[in-house]
């Protein structure tokens, strides 16, 4: 049996309340869904700004009545202290999904990313403090790499951050840390590169690739690659991202504080996504998908993102399940069910570069399970 797998049942015999922030989001709703399917007592905190009421009405569908009697909603806010410190009473395990993603929007408006990504965070760690949580595992952010050159991405060697959001990601690494060191609370960053799967939502400015891509193709439309297609991601299925999770809450890390990198160490082009969303839709009954259309390069674009997973696979015993192809065979019968039928705007391009947290610019981090 795998470390996960140990992990899984050990939580069924003693199971135990766990905080997910950004819960209506898309890796939080699919960690309140495996919560949930283990019979864990859940407490979820989302102002449904980007999180979505029908991802919690999916997860509801999906498990027992007795498994969703076990979950609490709490429509609040990461930036308000009272509702911090209500949503962490008496919970073991902390998850904390909630941000202000998208490299972009930080560079629009990087005062409101500083305010939920920073000061959110703060209010979270200081609450999570003060009820003496167990465990508080995060989001982190790929983006924190910044402009180093080295592939693949190791957590010990970080560049400059190359944007507002960057830097927030990487202020919460540093803050994590001294609250462990000053409090003693047991922090675990988990930085994200390019996961994707159900729930990931396709629409609005910030969509990140996959979905957009998705959605696009099953509605007729052309998909628009800036570059040659040669860009390439480490792209992760959000299962990959849950397994990461629950191991990090369980797992004691020595250090008492710590990252990790949470892919598969494969780099995909953006070619090579093309190609390979094309054969799984054709195979689903999808017809005459366009060729794409490739325009300029984006001043800005990180050319090429691959995480070197070995850390987490040696500390926490991440094995991650799913490779790009298996993970793509398993996403797209959700979006084939959720988007089939094509809607106003067939015929028209669809830009999309790599993915950045959860927008369609460069980089890695794909978490837009909001609560702030």
């Amino acid at each position: 049996m795998s470390t996960f797998d140990d992990i899984q049942t050990a939580l069924r015999a003693h199971p135990q309340r766990w905080l997910i922030t950004g819960c209506a989001g898309f890796i939080g709703s699919n960690l309140l869904e495996v919560l949930l399917k283990l019979d864990q007592t859940v407490v979820g905190l989302d102002n449904l700004s980007t999180g979505f009421q029908h991802n919690l009405d999916e997860v509801r569908s999906l498990v027992t009545d007795s498994q969703w009697q076990r979950f609490t909603f709490l429509h609040g806010d990461i930036r308000d202290p009272r509702m911090c410190r209500q949503a962490v009473a008496g919970v073991d395990k902390v998850l904390h999904q909630a941000a202000l993603g998208s490299v972009p929007r930080s560079i629009a408006d990087p005062l409101a990313t500083s305010d939920t990504n920073i000061n959110g965070f703060l209010h979270m760690l200081v609450a999570a403090r003060d009820a003496q949580v167990s465990s508080f595992v995060y989001a982190a952010s790929s983006s924190t790499y910044g402009d180093h050159p080295d592939l693949p991405k190791v957590e010990e060697r970080i560049g400059k951050p190359l944007s507002p959001y960057a830097l927030t990601k990487y202020v919460n690494e540093l803050y994590a840390d001294v609250f462990f060191r000053c409090y003693g609370l047991r922090t675990v960053g988990l930085r994200y590169f390019n996961v994707f799967g159900k729930r990931q939502d396709p629409n609005g400015a910030y969509a990140a690739v996959i979905p957009t891509w998705i959605a696009a193709m099953l509605a007729g439309r052309q998909v628009q690659i800036h570059g040659d297609g040669s860009t390439s991601r480490d792209f992760c299925y959000v299962e990959n991202a849950v397994q990461a999770n629950l191991l990090a809450a369980m797992v004691p890390v020595e250090a008492g504080s710590a990252v990790y990198n949470v892919a598969v160490n494969e780099a995909t082009t953006l070619n090579q996504l093309f190609a390979s969303l094309n054969t799984i839709l054709t195979a689903h009954g999808v017809m005459a998908i366009m060729a794409p259309l490739h325009t300029a390069f984006r001043a800005g674009d990180v050319r090429h993102s691959q995480a070197d997973v070995s850390k987490a696979m040696r500390e926490l015993g991440y094995a991650p399940a799913y490779r790009i192809d298996a993970g793509l065979a398993a996403a797209v019968p959700w979006y084939c069910q959720h988007l089939g039928n094509p809607g106003p705007g067939a015929g028209a391009v669809v830009s999309a570069s790599a993915g950045n947290s959860a927008n369609v610019t460069a980089g890695a981090d794909v978490n837009h399970a909001h609560a702030g």
